[in-house]
């Protein structure tokens, strides 16, 4: 096995570990609202910490790896969200978890973006989107786990339990990663100087200034950013409504929920895995240009589409199969997405990463909440599926104006 597809292994294992963490207060929430008797309206609180810190952090967090590597800076971010996913299960009441959680997520933002800029200096581009794929197919695979996981931890030993296995997970990771990985630029340790590719960062990533005003004056730039801040309404819905959709808009009981809940995220898994293959595949095939848009483009509105006959359907059965295939078919464009910040960032991989998804963070809070007020308003869980499926049709308009060969230029 050759060292960048070791690395990759590492990323993809970090990947399930961060949504095992993030989603176990999730499985847990019912559970830790009656122990703690935190009111709805504070577990709001408490869910709106996580994202608000991580969105704050998540730019810096990942400009930082551009400028001292990817083998510190990932070492950092695992330890410290790993070090708050433990305290989360020693919390004694709202003010100590919304304290954790917000450092949970300072802690966890960049972590994404440092893994794209570890893509960009370990593999080549047509082998980018690719190593996307399998690093976000293992993000839901965490997804899909963390149910599966995190309830008989509650039945046998509780919540607190599973916050503090969830945070040891990390810790080894951390250990071993800081051990074994090192940056291509660096010429000591048990990984040297990168001799599979000729794509590795000029100079080592030490010398390298990141433009912040050339990045946020990039037309490119606004348009990822705009895309992904559009995207996320859809993605968000799953990662915060969707357990409630579907018990209460489509009638399912708790156990039902806790098993068909999973299945969204099996379904983007595989959608990542062929969502990288195919966007590298198409590049191959049609040129930078226009390789990334097609399958980013085509997957949003096939999305967005499925998303608009659930709204129009009120089967159980209709429901779950619409919504869970629509996860997977737009889990299809993130690899070009990501594959897209490497394309455009070079260098600044990891900044421009971390711009996009704090943008998507940015829309993601505002689905959560806006989400809620149109329920109300409506008096129904459908309606509201039609705005999101609105915002995905907004993102591939979008995608199509992305041109992924306008690369940012670099200052050393």
């Amino acid at each position: 096995m050759k060292n960048r597809h070791i690395v990759l292994l590492f990323l993809s294992l970090l990947s399930v570990i961060t949504f095992l963490d993030r989603l176990a207060i999730a499985v847990a929430g019912p559970q830790m609202q009656n122990n703690l008797r935190i009111s709805p309206a504070q577990w709001g609180w408490v869910l709106g910490a996580f994202v608000l810190a991580y969105g704050i952090f998540e730019i810096p967090s990942g400009g930082l790896g551009d400028r001292l590597g990817q083998r510190k800076v990932l070492t950092r971010i695992a330890l410290w969200w790993s070090a708050f996913t433990s305290l989360t299960g020693m919390a004694s009441g709202f003010a100590t978890l919304l304290v954790t959680q917000f450092f949970f997520g300072a802690g966890e933002a960049g972590a994404y973006p440092n893994i794209s800029g570890s893509i960009k200096r370990w593999f080549p581009p047509e082998e980018g989107a690719r190593a996307q794929g399998f690093v976000w197919g293992a993000s839901r695979l965490g997804g899909a786990l963390a149910p599966l996981l995190v309830v008989p931890i509650l039945t046998l030993w509780g919540w607190r339990a599973s916050f503090w296995i969830f945070g040891l997970a990390g810790f080894v990771w951390a250990g071993v990663w800081y051990s074994w990985y090192r940056d291509p630029a660096d010429k000591l340790g048990t990984v040297s100087v990168n001799s599979e590719v000729d794509h590795t960062t000029p100079g080592g990533p030490e010398q390298i200034h990141i433009p912040w005003r050339t990045l946020y004056r990039s037309r490119t730039m606004r348009l990822i950013a705009a895309m992904y801040f559009c995207y996320a309404w859809g993605s968000w819905f799953f990662l915060s409504w969707f357990p409630t959709y579907l018990v209460r808009g489509r009638g399912l009981t708790i156990k039902e929920m806790g098993f068909f809940a999973s299945f969204p995220f099996f379904l983007g898994a595989a959608g990542n895995l062929a969502g990288g293959y195919l966007s590298d595949f198409l590049m191959n095939s049609y040129g930078l240009k226009f390789g990334r848009r097609l399958l980013g483009a085509a997957s949003l509105a096939v999305a967005a589409s499925l998303i608009f006959a659930t709204a129009m359907t009120h089967s159980k059965a209709a429901g779950v199969t619409l919504l869970s295939v629509a996860f997977g078919i737009m889990d299809l464009m993130l690899p070009s997405a990501w594959a897209i910040c490497l394309d455009v960032g070079g260098p600044h991989a990891g900044a421009v990463s971390g711009a996009m998804n704090t943008a998507g963070l940015c829309g993601g809070f505002v689905c959560t909440i806006v989400f809620g007020y149109m329920v109300k308003m409506m008096g129904s869980y459908n309606l509201p599926l039609l705005i999101i499926a609105a915002m995905l049709l907004a993102s591939t308009v979008l995608f199509t104006q992305i041109d992924a060969t306008q690369q940012l230029k670099y200052v050393k």
